[in-house]
């Protein structure tokens, strides 16, 4: 089956999804004739789209609304359309799993962008993190639309960056000027330092970075404190070592672990707290079921938990 390349856009009410699709479409260098382009809307803003101004010539724009949101609806729209791409403005209201489940065999996600009004984003992160999470988690590029001069790029940045620190940022200002985000974040541990030392605070941090960009820590020793978890399929001396971390709210608390390999003898159990110094290696472990980090321990002994026994980025 040929692959069909998905474009999602997301963000709330008014967030400015349309206006950017609308104009997408009225670009000559977004038209390929050869594809046929489905624009499917999964919301109806008060923003309406003008198919007499797009420069893509074979297309077409089919609305769905939550309950037809399914498997067998959209396996259904692609019989009747036949698209070779699909554009997706997506209800803000709804998380992606209910669309990544829906998504008929052979739509492939080639791009992801996240729109929100500057003017409502913390007051909704603050009272809906949950669905601001979502909407931010696998996004390519977040767009902040309506960007005031007294607005903060700090704080703003801030935000973002507590959850993913996967896409660009642009700020869109009030008067047009659209500005990229160029603001460093320095990691909060030496990742040069013969040993890297993890503070306790900073495990959350620590482990997002080495799953985003294992390879530049191979080779490297690391320190931290940990929980143990057992598996009965897993070798003598091989446990998991790691942290449960809350990434935006309590419904998505859950446990990221690394597999170790050690030579202790120490009786370890199930929930035990551990300190260990070990090597950094990238490769296949049947616990991952693909490659991944591998630690080799060098030291390991028992702990006490640490004070805040929940990592956050916050």
């Amino acid at each position: 089956m040929n692959e069909i390349a998905v474009y999602l856009f997301l963000g709330f009410l008014d967030a400015g999804k349309t206006k950017f699709i609308q104009e997408t479409f009225e670009d000559e260098r977004f038209d390929d004739q050869s594809e046929r382009t489905l624009l499917l809307v999964c919301e109806e803003g008060e923003t309406e789209y003008d198919p007499s101004r797009f420069a893509v010539e074979d297309f077409a724009v089919r609305y769905v609304n939550e309950k037809q949101l399914t498997g067998d609806t959209l396996a259904k729209i692609q019989r009747e359309y036949r698209p070779e791409r699909v554009v997706v403005e997506y209800n803000g209201m709804l998380t992606l799993d209910k669309f990544f489940e829906a998504m008929p065999d052979g739509w492939m996600i080639a791009q992801v962008m996240t729109f929100f009004d500057a003017s409502t984003f913390l007051s909704y992160n603050k009272n809906m993190r949950q669905l601001v999470y979502d909407k931010l988690q696998y996004c390519d590029m977040v767009v902040f639309n309506r960007f005031r001069e007294s607005d903060s790029q700090e704080e703003f940045h801030k935000t973002v960056r507590a959850m993913t620190r996967r896409p660009n940022i642009v700020y869109e200002y009030e008067n047009g000027q659209a500005v990229y985000d160029e603001i460093v974040d320095p990691l909060p541990f030496d990742i040069n330092a013969p040993v890297i030392e993890i503070a306790d605070r900073d495990y959350a941090f620590f482990y997002r970075d080495l799953v985003e960009e294992t390879e530049k820590y191979i080779g490297k020793v690391v320190r931290f404190k940990g929980l143990v978890a057992l598996d009965k399929k897993m070798k003598p001396g091989t446990i998991v070592v790691g942290r449960h971390i809350m990434t935006c709210c309590e419904a998505d608390i859950q446990y990221s672990g690394l597999v170790c390999r050690h030579a202790s003898p120490l009786p370890l159990r199930m929930r035990d707290w551990v300190i260990l110094t070990a090597r950094i290696d990238f490769a296949y472990h049947p616990i991952y079921g693909q490659k991944g980090p591998v630690l080799t321990a060098s030291a390991l002994d028992y702990a006490d938990p640490p004070k805040q026994e929940l990592a956050t980025f916050f």
